[in-house]
């Protein structure tokens, strides 16, 4: 009996409380299989939840009905508890874009809007002069180092 009461105790202390209210957002959590690819990610890297979805209904203390798109049609709309994860809402989860002109075999074009730094990697017997490219569709942190006459033939406009 003691061993039970042990195992009760190392049990309780990690498990927490969970209630959800109706309106509320909530992450779902995906069973990670080994081998099978989810989402574009194989194994650990694919994802433990999904996006928010919204509770429609509390069916009991431990059952939540949620509204799941089109795509996910065949899965049962009923979860425990223990499969879901709160969402709070934060402005900065949400991405702006710019819209990109998609080509028909999905490319597109980058172009470069500025030259941020200069540089000249030096090799045994000549050097070679680089410049640091920010890209319209990118942040400043995935400029990239293209060699500069390359940049100075296919975009004269930025010099």
């Amino acid at each position: 009996m003691t061993a039970q009461d042990c195992q009760k105790s190392y049990a309780d202390k990690r498990r927490r409380p969970l209630e959800f209210n109706e309106e509320d957002s909530v992450f779902l959590k995906i069973a990670s299989m080994k081998g099978v690819m989810r989402f574009g990610k194989k194994g650990k890297l694919s994802p433990r939840y999904i996006e928010p979805f919204k509770i429609i209904k509390r069916i009991r203390k431990v059952a939540y009905r949620l509204v799941l798109p089109l795509e996910l049609a065949a899965v049962h709309d009923v979860f425990h508890v223990s499969m879901l994860k709160k969402y709070i809402p934060d402005p900065s989860h949400v991405i702006e874009h710019e819209p990109i002109q998609v080509h028909e075999d999905m490319t597109y074009e980058e172009q470069p809007v500025q030259i941020l730094a200069r540089e000249e990697k030096r090799l045994r017997n000549r050097s070679i002069p680089l410049v640091k490219i920010l890209w319209r569709n990118q942040k400043v942190k995935e400029a990239t180092w293209e060699r500069e006459d390359e940049m100075r033939m296919k975009y004269p406009q930025l010099f």
